[in-house]
Order: structure tokens, then sequence, then C-alpha cells
């Protein structure tokens, strides 16, 4: 008697909700907005959420400019230097954009100017950004 093929399990299909609910906690991200983003972390939303890139609500408060909000992130427990799929940190994108408010907050909540990849130190010294790498030699 024959054995019964083995067949790959297929991927659950994810909850229309639960879609429809990330897509809107990234997207106040993006917006900055800190009072919502509060308000669902302390509700349940993983501080640490990434979407299909890696990038976490951090990372997209970071590089779309926003200080309040990665500072409410970071008072939640939101780890400052956790890279997404390219290998690129919060503070690297920050300091890419040149947002010196944000390259504060990250490095006040204990972001490392030497993870991941480039490096936020080394961003700085390829945009010569040189304001920002004294803040690092400074901490």
């Amino acid at each position: 008697m024959g054995s019964v093929p083995e067949t790959p399990e297929t991927p659950a299909t994810p909850d229309p909700e639960v879609v429809r609910l990330a897509t809107e906690v990234f997207d106040l991200a993006r917006r900055g907005d800190a009072g919502a983003l509060a308000a669902y972390v302390d509700a349940g939303v993983p501080v640490d959420l990434t979407n299909d890139r890696g990038d976490t609500l951090l990372m997209l408060a970071a590089y779309h400019g926003h200080a309040d909000a990665v500072r409410v992130l970071l008072a939640r427990g939101a780890e400052a230097d956790r890279a997404n799929d390219r290998g690129q940190t919060p503070l690297a994108g920050a300091v890419f954009k040149g947002a010196e408010d944000v390259v504060r907050a990250l490095v006040e909540g204990g972001a490392n100017p030497e993870a991941g990849t480039p490096s936020a130190a080394d961003t700085a010294r390829m945009f010569a950004r040189t304001e920002l790498l004294a803040l690092f030699e400074s901490r």
C-alpha cells in the first residue's frame, strides 16, 4: 500500500480586520500621531509591530520626522536599534532625513549610532552631517 503524499501547508489567510488595523497603526506612525499610537500600544498592539519590509512603528515615525511619536514608542519599550529587513535602524533613517530632533530623541532613548548597515554614524559621515556626528561623540 502506498503512502499519502505530504502537501505543504498553505499559509493562513490574514483576517481582513487585523490587516485593516495594522495598516491604520502603521499610518499613524507615518503621520506621527503620538496620542493615537500610545492608545493603541497601551491597548495591546505590539510596540515592535513590523510591516512586510521589517519596518517597525518606531522606524516609520523616525523616518518621517516625528520626534514626539518616537518618544512615545520608546517610552513603551520599542527596541531603539531594531533593524528592518535591509539592516537599517530608525537612527540611521533619521540621520538620512536630517531630522535632528528625532536623532536626539532616539539617542536619548538609547539608540546606538554604530548599529545597523549602514550605521547612523556611517550615514552621518556619508552625508556630511557633522552636527549629528558631534552629537554621537558627545554621548
